[in-house]
């Protein structure tokens, strides 16, 4: 990195800090007030992009403290017992969440995503060839880690089946997969939790 970018990244720090001391003296935080429980009861896994920090919520008539919301790469589950799932869980027993929705978005930079080209960006930008081959050589499967996918509407699918049938989600937990347009803020639902519950065969009785 030179220096001149270090000096930009180092100019958005004084600027955040300079900001948020103005901020807390003009007590502008008085209209976000809330609790940690959620208002809407319910818990949202969405993407990291940019275009969607401030359209989302007002595309989905959300205020603060109405959901709890998750973000990552994609909008994606891999791992039923990864860092996501647990936040859901979290915020289903602990902070009063009731309704699961995972709403992925059209022109993801997740879609197609090339490994290979990742990894080139990573040699570029300073990490030793030699950090990449040892890691590999340990058992880090980049191809799986670092692939995205083809499809959104599959991905949400996806997420959503690993929560449905997540072992440790409470039964009933209604699981919604939608997408959002990042220019205009459509929502496209992909499937509703609600008629899943009603399609679904009744879970067996606790013992």
């Amino acid at each position: 990195m030179c220096e001149r970018e270090v000096g930009s990244i180092m100019n958005n720090l004084q600027e955040m800090l300079a900001y948020n001391e103005k901020f807390v003296e003009d007590k502008k935080y008085e209209e976000y007030l809330t609790d940690k429980f959620p208002d809407k009861r319910m818990v949202i896994l969405t993407c990291m992009d940019a275009r969607l920090s401030e359209l989302l919520p007002r595309a989905l008539n959300l205020r603060n403290g109405d959901a709890k919301i998750l973000k990552n790469a994609g909008a994606i589950i891999t791992q039923p017992f990864g860092n996501i799932m647990r936040s859901i869980l979290v915020a289903l027993y602990e902070l009063n969440a009731d309704e699961v929705f995972i709403i992925g978005h059209y022109n993801c930079g997740m879609t197609g995503i090339n490994p290979d080209s990742m990894i080139g960006k990573m040699v570029d930008r300073g990490v030793p060839s030699q950090t990449i081959r040892t890691l590999k050589h340990s058992g880090v499967d980049f191809t799986r880690w670092l692939t995205g996918f083809d499809n959104v509407r599959s991905s949400v699918e996806k997420s959503v089946s690993i929560v449905r049938n997540h072992p440790l989600l409470p039964p009933g937990t209604p699981v919604h997969g939608m997408i959002i347009h990042p220019q205009t803020g459509k929502l496209d639902l992909v499937t509703e939790g609600y008629e899943f519950l009603r399609n679904a065969e009744p879970a067996p009785a606790a013992e």
